[in-house]
């Protein structure tokens, strides 16, 4: 396929504003559908999963694609709520358009912000389209103002509105300064002269449309400044020209569900966006070199692709979906995973069409395919010509914000939970699994508690797996302020041979972060040399144990420096618990604390928003580090204790309306305050109760 007849274009937006209803339209309008999928019935083509049909969302980015004008659009619908957005920025980094929706009743939302910003980070250019014209309080004029003045980017109208509400009934072209009218929610429209009471509207209209062209060109601005008009030719490349360079937004309407206007905007798309060789090459890395090599996005260069998502079934095995950047895919290639260094086999080269796909001969420079049941290839991996390989490097690792611990319902949950969750992971790089040694609990963790939700839902569901969420315990840690000496001694008396083992230690206090130190300090042979180690073993089995709250004890120094034995009942066994009673002893002496967790944060929010994130992290015993500044926002540098900020990402959506985010790692460990460690201590001492009547 001639790879300027090709679009990769994704839709984003705030959720709800109606993506999978716009996509829906554009399939119906191209023919691809014989009828216009909903959302709300689930029977939409690309809200398939059932925690979609449920929840009436979109979870996981879909692609379905359609021919309009002898051009093949792949078109994405992708998640609009947070929890989802690292699914959206992911499928962004290889599509080459995106089409921006504002929802005309509620005008920007948060994540219309965040996604444009996404965007341009990614650099895909992009196109506004303000949906649900028809619903009652839908105001073109204020959305296009909240475009301008929220997002910081000219938004520059192509079309306007004809009738308001439930009266929409088309829009007027800025380009032919015509009026189109639709009949009924069929698609078809008649061409006619603009409405009188819209034609001071739309010369104006006109004239700043064709000032942001001549804008996008230093000869045209120079043209226009000189009062020569320019040509309809010049303005449409001006006009392509501002849309790649991203000095202006292009703004449509219209309404998916009544099938107003869409036509319009597929010629848009046809014409605005650009195709996938506008970026003319992509840069990697040679495998055997380490050289940075590029790559030509055309079907002349050597085969290259990189897998961007993986969908995985327990049925059917798991799906690879990527782009190819250049060369041509044929069935019988036998591509080169460079970033394993391991041969894949292509079975069937694949269509995405929603839920269902569609075998191809071949696949070239471009397009957007994927392949069934690779054995090593995974998200992120780059896929080449053997002869000429080269490594893309991977997307970038999206830390989550939330933890929760996963307790399977029975046993046979428990066998299964490992490789159910990796596989989901593979399918959802954001989704982190672990073992907490500390706690012995199964960890959790992703992008927000409905991911979360959503994921548990999917493992129940797809690999017959039952597990509750539960908050997780901190790993606290022990250890003591004081010094202290004590005797251990373990005599037992039966029949036939006894058990002997006595030990004096003296336990002190390490600084912060140094672990645990023991030192043989006997003279004299009062403990023979073979039992000393005995002795440290016993210590240390009950310091993994704790002595105040079950918690393991750290930064402690145990000196061994007297003791007796008996020539026949002593053994390593005697000693070893003959340690372990007299570090019990000495620790509960000795002064023993508690100590937590402290994460460092790095909190990302509005300027208006700083107050308040300052006030809440103080709230929660934080001490601000220091605010800087990171374009127009402020980050504040917090250290917190890990217990206050479990739920913290949904938490600092409430305070900042979802424009804040944060990192976090824990940094080290102080001393729990006395009146939360009295709490701590009586919580575990009843968990530990509880755990041994069981």
């Amino acid at each position: 396929m001639d790879i300027h007849q090709l679009r990769n274009v994704g839709i984003i937006a705030h959720g709800g504003a109606g993506k999978t209803t716009l996509a829906e339209a554009l399939l119906f309008n191209a023919k691809a559908t014989d009828r216009m999928g909903k959302v709300d019935d689930g029977s939409s083509n690309f809200d398939y999963d059932p925690e979609e049909i449920r929840r009436k969302i979109t979870i996981s980015t879909s692609f379905h694609h359609y021919a309009w004008d002898k051009v093949e659009v792949t078109v994405a619908d992708t998640p609009g709520y947070i929890n989802f957005e690292a699914d959206t920025r992911a499928c962004l980094r290889v599509l080459d358009g995106a089409v921006l929706l504002v929802n005309a009743v509620s005008g920007v939302e948060v994540q219309t912000e965040k996604m444009l910003k996404f965007a341009g980070e990614l650099d895909v250019p992009v196109i506004a389209f303000i949906s649900k014209m028809d619903r009652e309080r839908a105001d073109f004029e204020k959305a296009v103002e909240e475009i301008s003045d929220i997002l910081k980017v000219p938004a520059v109208p192509v079309q306007l509105p004809i009738g308001r509400e439930a009266e929409f009934q088309g829009v007027v072209d800025l380009f032919r300064m015509k009026a189109l009218v639709y009949k009924g929610d069929t698609g078809e429209f008649k061409v006619s002269d603009i409405p009188a009471g819209l034609s001071e509207a739309a010369k104006k209209g006109r004239e700043k449309l064709v000032e942001s062209c001549a804008e996008s060109d230093d000869a045209l601005i120079e043209k226009y400044l000189e009062g020569t008009a320019l040509t309809e030719e010049e303005i449409r490349k001006g006009f392509t020209s501002g849309v790649l360079a991203k000095r202006f937004l292009p703004v449509l309407c219209g309404s998916a569900m009544r099938n107003i206007a869409i036509q319009p905007l597929m010629d848009m798309i046809n014409y605005a966006l650009p195709d996938p060789s506008h970026r003319k090459e992509v840069k990697g890395v040679n495998p055997k070199t380490k050289a940075e090599e590029t790559r030509a996005i055309s079907e002349k260069a050597p085969f290259s692709a990189q897998v961007f998502k993986t969908l995985a079934d327990p049925y059917a095995g798991k799906l690879s979906i990527f782009k190819i950047f250049s060369g041509t895919l044929t069935p019988d290639m036998s591509p080169l995973n460079s970033s394993k260094d391991a041969a894949e086999r292509i079975g069937q080269i694949l269509r995405l069409e929603g839920k269902k796909q569609k075998p191809v001969g071949s696949a070239s420079a471009g397009e957007i395919v994927a392949v069934a049941k690779f054995k090593e290839t995974s998200t992120g991996d780059t896929l080449c010509d053997p002869k000429n390989p080269i490594v893309f490097p991977p997307p970038p690792v999206v830390e989550p914000v939330i933890s929760f611990a996963v307790r399977p319902k029975t046993r046979n949950d428990e066998d299964k939970l490992g490789t159910s969750l990796a596989r989901m992971i593979e399918e959802d790089p954001t989704l982190r699994f672990r073992k907490e040694a500390q706690t012995n609990e199964f960890i959790l963790a992703g992008m927000g508690e409905t991911h979360l939700e959503v994921a548990v839902e999917k493992l129940k569901r797809q690999y017959g797996v039952e597990v509750e969420l539960r908050t997780p315990k901190i790993a606290y840690l022990e250890t003591i302020k004081g010094k202290a000496e004590a005797q251990g001694k373990h005599k037992k008396q039966t029949g036939g041979r006894g058990q002997y083992g006595d030990c004096w230690i003296r336990l002190e206090p390490l600084p912060r972060g140094k672990g645990f130190e023991y030192v043989d300090a006997i003279v004299g042979g009062s403990i023979p040399r073979q039992y000393i180690p005995a002795v440290e073993k016993g210590i240390v089995e009950r310091m993994s144990k704790g002595v105040i709250a079950g918690y393991p004890v750290v930064d402690v120094r145990v000196t061994v420096f007297d003791g007796s034995f008996h020539k026949v009942d002593s053994s390593e066994m005697a000693f070893k618990i003959a340690g372990s009673l007299a570090f019990k002893k000495a620790a509960l002496d000795a002064r023993p604390i508690l100590l937590e967790p402290i994460a460092e944060m790095e909190v990302v929010i509005p300027e208006e928003n700083v107050g308040d994130i300052i006030g809440d992290l103080n709230g929660r015993r934080g001490r601000v580090l220091g605010v800087d500044a990171l374009g127009k926002s402020q980050v504040v540098k917090v250290q917190v204790p890990l217990a206050e900020v479990l739920r913290y990402s949904s938490d600092l959506r409430s305070i900042t309306s979802g424009r804040g985010q944060f990192t976090m790692a824990i940094s080290h460990y102080e001393e729990v305050p006395a009146v939360i460690a009295e709490k701590v201590i009586a919580e575990s001492k009843k968990e530990l109760g509880e755990e041994e009547e069981e």
